[in-house]
């Protein structure tokens, strides 16, 4: 089975450790992990280079930034015969003082950010010419892929203007270098986005306005071009084979608490699309989420996604070592405290197996990290399983409390991330706990925050997303006190 395209998308939004956000990766990260992705059969990869929130002049640490995934674009082309996608936001441009107080790797996307008008020209024609700047570097890329939503829209803004956005940017990219691939990106849609910001009532667009949105596009023909979902009303139009499928969440949602993922079943089921050009997955934290990786892969070329194969994947990943990796996987996803706590002590010594090969770059140059990882991970899944237990049964809430936040702060000393955290499994037995500080904290996760207008509450939403885990953390220490 031919996948067409078969990529990744490396998600820089979020802010947190080395290796778990690619902000932090380093060249050689961004190779080996290339490299494992190549391996497993990936033949794109989609990067978000977070331009939307770098100052001008850059830092220090933004130049090094773009030099770095210059590199990346050269290394995936002449070393691995990857193909190269970058990903942008419609109209996000950057509040010049507040990025500037940030390195490139710490910088929180939302305090950072704003919405230019569409319909205000010079302004938009600014965003467009500092956007050029920007890609200059990166202009080796294969293609550019726009998202209508999500943080981009405009209270009023009518698709007629995103279109002219798009074109605008086709216009860039000829600039650049022509032949680089325009690629809309379907998601909530850019009407229903901006009347999200115009009223503060998020609701999904409809097949009516991306009808029009396509239809317009079309005429327009910013050769070339492509679609990332939408696939029914690109086949009305006759547009389907432009369309790629994006299964965002298949493999790591995001914003979600890091911890990995091992569901290969619902994966595969994710990765088998109609789509004539292929699918793209995404992650967060890439170096946890190995299952489905590799998974997400298989299913995509038509290969056997089962205990086996996921067995010997394992294996291959760290020899010697592959039934202990693979039982932590397993207890990881099942949940249960007993199966948890016992592979977590499976992993209590340190391995001599040392990662070689085409995989190794998937471990990010430590197989001692991922160990650790991997346990920490269990112990914290162990924990919660036996607070979701005595809170479901109000029978020593308080002990099962205190273990449960001791084994959350050894693992969130590893990651250090501050954001959503968007899993029901882990937000259940903390809402049964009843404390008004945890209360409060779960449901200040909304996109819609303080401010005098609809777009103001939903911009101080955004940045409540990014400061989530520590006012959590405060919330469940207090609700420790007598």
């Amino acid at each position: 089975m031919n996948p067409g395209l078969l990529g990744m998308y490396v998600h820089q939004h979020w802010s947190f450790a080395h290796p778990y956000a690619a902000r932090t990766w380093t060249l050689a990260d961004w190779q080996g992990y290339a490299a494992g992705l190549a391996h497993l059969g990936y033949n794109a990869l989609l990067i978000w280079p977070v331009l939307e929130v770098m100052p001008d002049p850059l830092t220090p640490s933004d130049r090094a930034h773009l030099d770095k995934l210059a590199r990346v674009i050269d290394y995936a082309h002449d070393q691995l015969d990857l193909r190269v996608w970058l990903a942008l936001c419609p109209n996000v441009g950057v509040r010049q003082d507040q990025a500037r107080a940030y390195t490139l790797e710490q910088r929180p996307f939302f305090y950072c950010d704003t919405r230019v008008d569409p319909g205000d020209r010079a302004a938009l024609a600014a965003l467009v010419r500092r956007r050029e700047e920007l890609l200059r570097p990166l202009a080796r890329a294969d293609a550019v892929t726009i998202i209508d939503s999500d943080p981009g829209g405009y209270p009023g803004a009518t698709n007629r203007q995103f279109v002219d956005l798009l074109l605008a940017h086709r216009r860039l990219l000829d600039r650049l270098r022509p032949g680089i691939e325009l690629v809309y990106w379907h998601h909530v849609g850019w009407q229903a986005y901006s009347d999200f910001y115009r009223t503060g009532t998020f609701r999904w667009g409809t097949a009516d306005e991306l009808r029009e949105t396509l239809s317009l596009l079309a005429q327009a023909a910013p050769e070339p071009w492509g679609l990332a979902n939408g696939l029914e009303v690109a086949a009305e139009l006759g547009l389907l084979e432009r369309a790629i499928s994006f299964r965002y969440g298949a493999v790591e949602g995001e914003p979600t608490y890091p911890l990995t993922n091992c569901t290969p079943a619902v994966v595969a089921e994710a990765a088998r699309s109609p789509a004539p050009r292929g699918v793209m997955a995404n992650a967060q934290a890439h170096c946890l989420q190995l299952p489905h990786t590799w998974a997400f892969a298989r299913a995509a070329r038509g290969l056997a996604v089962d205990e086996a194969a996921l067995a010997g994947f394992a294996e291959d990943l760290l020899p010697g070592v592959g039934s202990r990796v693979l039982a932590g996987w397993q207890a990881l996803a099942g949940g249960e405290a007993a199966a948890a706590e016992a592979a977590a002590q499976a992993l209590a010594e340190p391995w001599t197996a040392t990662p070689a090969g085409p995989l190794a770059g998937l471990l990010f140059g430590s197989a001692e990290r991922f160990r650790l990882d991997l346990a920490a991970q269990l112990q914290m899944r162990a924990a919660w399983a036996r607070l979701d237990a005595a809170t479901q049964a109000a029978v020593e809430v308080p002990a099962a409390l205190s273990t449960a936040l001791a084994a959350l702060r050894v693992w969130q000393d590893r990651h250090r991330y501050q954001n959503a955290w968007n899993r029901p499994e882990l937000e259940a037995p903390l809402r049964r706990l009843g404390h008004p500080a945890v209360d409060a904290a779960l449901e200040r996760i909304s996109y819609l925050g303080a401010g005098d207008t609809p777009m103001a509450r939903i911009q101080d939403g955004y940045r409540q997303v990014e400061t989530f885990g520590p006012r959590l953390l405060s919330a469940l220490a207090a609700a420790l006190q007598p």
